[in-house]
């Protein structure tokens, strides 16, 4: 179960690359050349990827502590286990932080343009 899902986030992480790059690419804009439409698709799409990404590492953390309380039972194969959960977790924390700064300035901008087309 485990390696199965260590391969599912690595699967999806070209996905929350392209999914930063189109924030990115959104604040790089002019904000006359704003598309309110555009602008909220890419926030319910970053939010639910941040949702995704935050479910995940709940995971890792109910593992760990599965791991930890049973450290002293399973050895070495626990420690190990435990050691790449943990990688994982803060690698996952890393991202969901990163995205949410995007997504932040990414609303701001959104309740500009909404703002603007409004006007």
């Amino acid at each position: 179960m485990t390696r199965r899902r260590a391969t599912a986030t690595l699967l999806t992480m070209p996905e929350l690359d392209h999914l930063i790059a189109e924030i990115g690419s959104l604040l790089d804009r002019a904000e006359q050349d704003d598309d309110p439409a555009h602008l909220e698709r890419t926030l319910t799409d970053g939010y639910a990827r941040a949702l995704s990404l935050e479910a995940e590492r709940w995971r890792l953390q109910r593992r760990i502590g599965e791991i930890t309380s049973t450290l002293v039972r399973d050895g070495a194969s626990g420690a190990a286990e435990l050691a790449s959960l943990v990688q994982r977790l803060e690698a996952e924390t890393v991202q969901i932080e990163h995205l949410r700064e995007e997504l932040g300035r990414l609303r701001q901008r959104y309740s500009l343009a909404v703002r603007g087309a409004t006007v």
